[in-house]
């Protein structure tokens, strides 16, 4: 894949120097980004390497020295140590890493979502406008589950989107959305949201023997309602069947805010003997996906293998221990897009996707202004890898 896109690539200029700024909560995988920007522009021939156009187009280090520093108060502000002027820039941030703290006052005080997203309000000021273009990969996108509104409440997500344009940025790119339809708020500037379906196949096949990847023996099931689209496309890539849950809810109160749910209601064929892949943008408690998963169980379902872009383990890892333990569920599926616990990392049940690559990807390509939609639409890729599983060639 990397020659295909080399060869695209060289068609065309960049935009401008390429800049990278990982926000704190993002360093590790802005340094992974970054080394395989730097590896393949090394490696890269091209005859108009001499020319203006391509100044500082190969680099040890593509990352800028940006810092967000604190006073005692827990008030900040965004410094960026180098010139930004006319560079193309790729800020990166996980708003769902709470592991990071700073001082309020004498207490310690864990960063909130608000926290990082009101820094990279802090680094897009310190910009000051000087960049050529900026781009925002916010993989979690902030406040997206409050993206509608349905009584009198606060539309969050749609109020981020704009503010962010209106300081300036003029690309976000995200990571399944928990709603695609919130771009409907920024209608003039570029949207994407990202589905890692390519990275979920590519880890379950490497580490998972005796898959049949037929209608016979797997299935593909959605948690909710909400997330039926995600579960039919991997289905319809893959060539199985689909079932999805709903959530039977008790409409006569209110538990912090929500009706409780009192069923998860199955709909779809017989899963007796088959293995199950249930997909969602996210485990937050993991409450759903486990009671789901128990009801597929008691289904008769063989092995259920939960794929989920972001792994926020709300309330911790006993109850994934748990049930592996139990035999409910035999793997589950994150990405190194949110904060991995070293815990979770070292679970034997829990199997890490990296999109550091696929993010590398993405930047190359629009630092040239060149196509992505190859790269939004993984389905060869997923052919690919299933034939060369079938095939035995995986390792």
């Amino acid at each position: 894949m990397a020659k295909r896109e080399e060869k695209r690539n060289l068609e065309t200029i960049p935009v401008g120097s390429l800049g990278i700024i990982p926000l704190e909560g993002c360093k590790s995988l802005g340094e992974k980004v970054d080394y395989y920007l730097v590896k393949w522009r090394a490696e890269r021939e091209s005859e108009h390497k001499g020319s203006l156009a391509f100044t500082g187009y190969q680099r040890d280090s593509y990352i800028l020295d940006a810092k967000v520093p604190r006073f005692g108060s827990g008030e900040a502000k965004g410094v960026i140590n180098q010139s930004v002027r006319g560079d193309d820039l790729y800020l990166l941030v996980d708003v769902a890493n709470y592991s990071l703290t700073y001082s309020l006052c004498g207490h310690e005080n864990h960063m909130s979502p608000d926290d990082h997203y009101q820094d990279l309000k802090r680094i897009i000021a310190a910009i000051g406008g000087k960049a050529r273009r900026i781009t925002v990969i916010m993989p979690y996108l902030y406040e997206s589950r409050q993206s509608k509104r349905s009584s009198r409440e606060s539309l969050d997500c749609s109020i981020a989107l704009q503010e962010m344009v209106k300081m300036g940025v003029d690309n976000i790119i995200s990571f399944d959305a928990h709603d695609a339809r919130v771009q409907n708020a920024i209608p003039l500037h570029g949207f994407e949201t990202v589905q890692p379906a390519y990275q979920f196949i590519k880890g379950l096949l490497n580490n998972v023997k005796g898959l049949n990847i037929d209608n016979d023996h797997m299935m593909v099931i959605s948690p909710d309602e909400g997330g039926t689209s995600r579960a039919i496309y991997i289905a319809n890539v893959l060539g199985l069947d689909m079932g999805m849950f709903y959530k039977r809810r008790d409409y006569t109160r209110l538990v912090n805010g929500h009706n409780p749910v009192v069923a998860h209601e199955f709909l779809g064929s017989s899963i007796e003997g088959k293995d199950v892949i249930i997909i969602d943008d996210m485990i937050s408690s993991g409450k759903t996906i486990l009671e789901v998963a128990a009801a597929l169980k008691a289904r008769k379902a063989k092995r259920i293998f939960a794929f989920a872009t972001f792994g926020l383990f709300t309330s911790g890892l006993d109850r994934f221990d748990k049930a592996y333990e139990d035999g409910i569920i035999d793997r589950v599926l994150t990405t190194n897009l949110v904060y991995q616990t070293p815990e979770l990392l070292e679970r034997e049940w829990y199997i890490d996707c990296d999109l550091s690559k696929y993010i590398a990807y993405i930047i190359d390509t629009l630092n040239h202004d060149s196509s992505i939609s190859d790269l939004l639409n993984p389905v060869e890729r997923i052919q690919s890898i299933i034939a060369r599983y079938n095939a035995g060639e995986l390792e």
